[in-house]
């Protein structure tokens, strides 16, 4: 049984530090790096990249809404879809070249935040995401939550997708992420955490703030890098996954997420 860890990565900025990316990349098997418009810089996003292939983690692009302020997190209204297209390509490039310049490319897009989350569930805007992975390179895999709509654009744009769940947050019946407004929205007990990921592999399905059993297909787990947890929770979790018996690997290698 193989299974991917991943965590979004490189949203530092400037002089300002979030989260212990070394130690996380120590753990994960795919690295999301921040690509400038909620968080990273060139020399972070340099530098994440660096050492993401020093220890043969694989990389993606983390893209999002223009919201440094934020940090992505706030819905940008307004924004046509054919405009966020382009948005995604721009930060997809920058990322692309720098990951070019190390000889480490790209593997996968994963929205973050706000853009994300809306992706999952505005058709519009899901089929401008995925739009905008197949114009870049139709080669790239794109990450999307399960049964939700992002998941639908990239499968019509004939894109493979890896099918996601969270670690560290709780769902919604429809099957997208509970607002981070909502109190327990965010899990931060690890041992929670842990027992929670471990019944969604086992039962291949999630279960939701409303009791609902959803089922889905599994490629890759996500870790917050930016939780005040997020080491030890990623940790203890590769931990409890390799005693199950699963194999840690990117899904960009091995046998990958199919269409």
């Amino acid at each position: 049984m193989k299974i991917d860890l991943n965590s979004d990565l490189g949203e530092s900025f400037g002089a300002w530090k979030m989260g212990d990316d070394a130690a996380m990349l120590d753990i994960v098997t795919s690295a999301n790096i921040a690509c400038g418009f909620h968080a990273g810089d060139p020399l972070v996003m340099h530098r994440t990249m660096s050492a993401a292939k020093e220890r043969g983690v694989s990389i993606g692009a983390h893209p999002s809404f223009l919201d440094l302020w934020g940090f992505g997190r706030r819905s940008i209204l307004g924004e046509r879809p054919d405009d966020i297209e382009k948005m995604v390509i721009y930060q997809i490039g920058a990322a692309a070249a720098l990951a070019q310049t190390l000889g480490h490319p790209l593997a996968h897009v994963k929205t973050h935040g706000t853009l994300g989350n809306m992706a999952m569930v505005d058709i519009d805007l899901a089929r401008a995401v995925a739009r905008a992975v197949r114009l870049f390179d139709r080669d790239l895999i794109l990450v999307a939550m399960p049964g939700l709509a992002l998941e639908k654009a990239g499968l019509e744009q004939g894109l493979r997708v890896a099918r996601e769940i969270y670690a560290d947050r709780t769902y919604d019946d429809d099957g997208n992420l509970t607002s981070r407004k909502i109190p327990g929205a965010v899990i931060e007990d690890v041992a929670v955490a842990v027992k929670r990921v471990l019944t969604m592999l086992d039962e291949q399905a999630i279960t939701t703030v409303g009791g609902r059993t959803l089922p889905v297909t599994i490629d890759t787990i996500c870790v917050h890098g930016d939780n005040a947890h997020a080491v030890a929770m990623a940790s203890t979790l590769r931990t409890a996954l390799e005693t199950a018996g699963y194999t840690l690997e990117a899904f960009s290698k091995g046998g990958g997420p199919q269409n």
